[in-house]
């Protein structure tokens, strides 16, 4: 039987672009299968994506050759409404897949634009709405909704017209792990009951790495992808789940996707009884109080969005907040630079109440990162951004607190200094937003989801930025889904449920306690202490046939 896609000697460059993104890739793709797309922020991931429903070449513009089939169509002559009814895409910003303002609306806005018949769309929508478990957000106004509850009815609106493929760019990016691993198995159902075919490009490959039957790794800068088993592309490529670097490291064969496929090979470590909590010391200024929410309460209208929250950040802390989607998270975020206003309690940021006070006041002395990268960028070069920030803060030229070019290179982003930052990929726009805020040296950072986007290594090299910083008095206090970075970075951990605190103490042992958000190696040795790779390799002594030492 045919492949359901076929791309045969692509060349893609975007318009003004010094190098192409592909150079004559040749790859296909069979209806029914899983194909997970990784590389690092930046590479070609969303290029690759946009190749299979025709933004490339229709849209895009730019050097194309080559030529891309989907289901007999080729993408030359069928745009994206021409291939709408095969090809469902959800984007990373789910925000720009919206056309109306209720979340049920939206949904059907799809169908209408089909001539699907009523009754039908009825049926449809009720049975997306029950898959995805969104049937309480059926009524709401998009834009009372958390991030990822908007990328839930951005699945959602794909899915309604029933297409035979599923393109999805980082669907679990605003997701918490619950929330994601219940949109995973989903797509894994649909794809093995179902047929459908799926292509997923993702970052945090722990959630979906042992789901895919093929992997192909985008490594950028004009360079061939590889493309094969999980095993075999994990066995080689930088990036991989935190499980299957640990199999690299102590010689796992067959290499370890998951939790469950890494248990028989950790029964062959021994792991000391007693391993340190890792608890750091506080920072000599550690007893100010930077941030003191007292019985606080905010509301969106009728929908209340956090009750009675009593929260103390002191200077030199690296705080995470984590919590279910809708928990209260980036109001929170947004009610500490006075972007939400409380309606009950007391909130005091930098000594002073935050009553009365207008955000950009409040944002003088904290930086603030939003949800939405974009909402933050509007000059014409990246380089620009940060020039722009300086001024504002009344910085003359040369008094950066921090050198802006160094900075970009820190941030992967000094070969885009010169370049729109819109026409960047998410994960490159949220770096860009990042560094704006950092070039002020702000001593408390406020971010919300910073990673979203971002691969591993630059995650990295944000976090050891933001270490050093943090060494020197620096508050972090950032909003975030992905387990595994708050394992490797954070210091505390506060959990949001309905919008009270639940949950507040030190990441070691809390984060592995926590049921639907311990990191993969606190499942699967059993041991809350146990955050991260180092970690085990810190605490393990390697026994067994074919173990190696390192």
């Amino acid at each position: 039987m045919a492949p359901l896609i076929t791309l045969s000697g692509v060349t893609y460059a975007y318009p003004l672009a010094q190098k192409p993104v592909f150079e004559a890739l040749s790859l296909h793709i069979d209806e029914g299968e899983f194909l997970l797309v990784v590389g690092e922020s930046g590479s070609g991931k969303s290029t690759f994506l946009r190749l299979l429903n025709g933004l490339i070449p229709h849209f895009y513009g730019g050097l194309f050759q080559g030529d891309v089939t989907v289901a007999g169509r080729n993408t030359r002559t069928h745009g994206p409404r021409a291939l709408s009814d095969v090809v469902g895409v959800v984007f990373q910003d789910p925000e720009a897949q919206f056309v109306v303002d209720r979340v049920e609306d939206d949904v059907v806005f799809g169908l209408e634009n089909a001539g699907i018949p009523p009754a039908e769309m009825r049926a449809r929508v009720d049975e997306v709405f029950g898959y995805l478990e969104i049937e309480h957000l059926r009524r709401r106004p998009l834009a009372t909704l958390s991030g990822g509850e908007m990328q839930r009815v951005a699945i959602a609106g794909a899915l309604v017209l029933r297409p035979r493929v599923l393109v999805l760019d980082e669907p679990t990016s605003q997701l918490d792990p619950k929330a994601a691993e219940e949109l995973l198995a989903l797509l894994v159902r649909l794809n093995r009951e179902l047929g459908l075919t799926i292509v997923l490009a993702e970052h945090r490959l722990e959630r979906v790495a042992h789901h895919a039957h093929r992997v192909l790794y985008v490594p950028g800068r004009g360079r061939p992808p590889l493309v094969g088993t999980p095993q075999a592309v994990f066995g080689r490529v930088p990036l991989a789940p935190p499980v299957a670097r640990l199999g690299r490291r102590l010689a796992w064969t067959p290499l370890p996707l998951s939790v469950e496929e890494g248990r028989a090979f950790a029964r062959g470590l021994v792991i000391r009884e007693r391993v340190s909590d890792g608890v750091r010391r506080p920072h000599p200024n550690g007893q100010e109080q930077v941030i003191a929410l007292d019985g606080v309460w905010a509301a969106y209208g009728d929908h209340l969005a956090l009750r009675d929250v009593h929260l103390v950040v002191r200077r030199g802390e690296f705080v995470a907040i984590v919590g279910a989607n809708g928990a209260g998270k980036s109001t929170l975020a947004r009610l500490l630079v006075g972007l939400v206003r409380p309606q009950r309690g007391r909130a005091v940021v930098e000594g002073r109440d935050l009553r009365g006070r207008p955000p950009q006041d409040v944002c003088r002395r904290v930086a603030y990162l939003p949800q939405n990268p974009s909402a933050l960028l509007f000059a014409d070069t990246v380089r620009e951004e940060l020039l722009v920030t300086l001024r504002n803060h009344g910085f003359r030229p040369g008094e950066a607190p921090v050198d802006p070019d160094a900075l970009l290179k820190r941030l992967g982003l000094d070969a885009v200094a010169d370049v729109y930052p819109r026409d960047l990929s998410v994960g490159q726009r949220e770096r860009v937003a990042l560094a704006a805020l950092l070039v002020t040296r702000p001593q408390v950072l406020v971010l919300d989801e910073p990673t979203r986007g971002l691969d591993w290594h630059q995650k990295e090299e944000l976090v050891a930025l933001l270490k050093t910083w943090q060494a020197e008095g620096t508050t972090v206090l950032f909003v975030t889904h992905d387990v595994e970075l708050v394992a490797s970075a954070a210091d505390r951990v506060v959990v949001l449920e309905r919008g009270r605190v639940v949950a507040d103490g030190p990441v070691r042992p809390l984060l592995g306690t926590l049921d639907g958000f311990a990191p993969q190696m606190a499942r699967l040795f059993g041991r809350p202490e146990l955050l991260t790779v180092e970690d085990v390799l810190a605490a393990a002594r390697v026994t067994g046939e074919g173990a190696r030492k390192w």
